[in-house]
């Protein structure tokens, strides 16, 4: 669905411009019946499913950083916190997080929750604030 792919291109643009905040790129996708979406460092993309099966994968470039080697789920729940706060640019977000040993995360729409992950399969989960 064009329309579909309009919204979500139009959400990860303003996203990582830094024009719209977590919650709000949730609602729109929510919105338009987004099931998850996962971010992959490594690729420099997210991939967005309808609960049909459908995807769409959208660049998301960022500068070059290399990922920590070991995962921190302390260095991501920081991070998470600062963006919650309006504290930094989702630029600032993925570098955070890649320093943590962060190699990409899942949202969860309909379970409320991201799912932050290491190289070697380790895990931290955040809950939506209003799940929690």
């Amino acid at each position: 669905n064009e329309q579909h792919a309009a919204v979500i291109r139009e959400c990860a643009a303003l996203s990582h411009a830094s024009k719209i905040a977590f919650p709000e790129v949730v609602g729109r996708l929510m919105e338009i019946g987004v099931e998850r979406y996962h971010a992959d460092y490594s690729r420099q993309e997210i991939t967005f499913y309808m609960p049909d099966g459908e995807s769409l994968v959208v660049g998301s470039s960022h500068p070059p950083q290399e990922t920590g080697t070991a995962f921190s789920a302390k260095g991501v729940e920081a991070a998470v916190r600062q963006s919650q706060r309006g504290e930094h640019t989702y630029a600032d977000f993925v570098r955070k997080t890649m320093a943590a040993g962060c190699v990409g995360y899942f949202v969860q729409i309909t379970g409320q929750r991201a799912i932050y992950f290491g190289r070697d399969g380790e895990s931290h989960v955040e809950l939506f604030p209003a799940a929690t």
